[in-house]
């Protein structure tokens, strides 16, 4: 056989054999990285950035594992909450003098939205009856039932609530009835008062449930035409529609109010007034 039908026959696969030795050679003396140099370059086209890569493969984990996704609502609902009890802790600060209880609501009736709450504060954390109930901004009731660990509040929008308050510029007087929403209707006791939309309403000193300043809202619309009882609403400052957070402050009046448990005779006879008809 001479050599060109040698090599017709045999040179391709000499030559396949002869690239495979010199390949594994080169493997071998690089340890592989000409390799790995080769499949960068190739594949380079179609590698993404490392930037976009990490939010695609994170927007992927989160896809497959709704742990995550449940864990940043929860976050971000706890952040919520650390803004409202900021305000709250911005609020008491304000008053140093007194010692209020922070109690989150932990209940409330689909059927009386406007007219209770229940906090997770109770006598146990030395809250006590006809205690206040304050929001960031204003007043929101007062406590009427405690339990060891629990407290009912009797919010200002109730219907049968009655605050006596005062219109601050002027000092005129009335009484603010809640109207089960976010606004009370304050009549006057002045047949043509001195007031007008805007004007800041507080707790007046002839309350006998409250003590007096206490910021209750602002004047929404006036009507005097009505010559009986000239009245006008009263927008709460506190938004009671989604409250969670509460203040309870010791009430001054309390003495006043519950004067029907038992005392000495000489001061239960000083305390025989009807104390039992609820006052404004």
């Amino acid at each position: 056989m001479n050599t060109s039908n040698w090599w017709n026959r045999y040179g391709s696969q000499a030559l396949l054999l002869g690239l495979a030795i010199i390949t594994a050679w080169l493997v071998r003396q690089t340890q592989g990285m000409a390799l790995y140099e080769l499949y960068y370059w190739v594949t380079r086209p179609f590698q993404a950035n490392p930037e976009q890569l990490a939010e695609q493969q994170l927007q992927q984990a989160k896809q497959a594992n709704p742990r995550i996704n449940e864990l940043e609502a929860r976050v971000e609902e706890l952040d919520r909450q650390n803004q409202e009890l900021t305000k709250l802790l911005g609020y008491t600060q304000s008053k140093p003098q007194d010692k209020g209880v922070v109690a989150p609501v932990i209940g409330r009736s689909p059927d009386h939205w406007w007219q209770q709450v229940i906090i997770g504060r109770g006598s146990q954390h030395g809250i006590q009856v006809d205690g206040l109930v304050v929001g960031p901004g204003g007043l929101v009731g007062r406590v009427i039932n405690v339990t060891p660990n629990t407290s009912q509040v009797l919010l200002i929008s109730d219907p049968t609530s009655r605050i006596g308050v005062a219109v601050s510029r002027t000092r005129q007087m009335g009484y603010l009835t809640g109207l089960g929403i976010e606004e009370g209707q304050m009549e006057f006791f002045d047949n043509i008062p001195n007031v007008k939309p805007g004007d800041t309403v507080v707790t007046s000193a002839f309350s006998q449930l409250f003590p007096a300043g206490w910021p209750v809202g602002k004047v929404g619309t006036v009507n005097l035409n009505n010559a009986a009882i000239p009245e006008a609403t009263v927008e709460f400052f506190v938004p009671l529609e989604n409250l969670e957070w509460v203040v309870v402050y010791p009430n001054p009046k309390q003495p006043e109010v519950n004067s029907a448990a038992p005392v000495p005779s000489s001061s239960a006879s000083s305390s025989s007034s009807p104390s039992a008809i609820p006052q404004p």
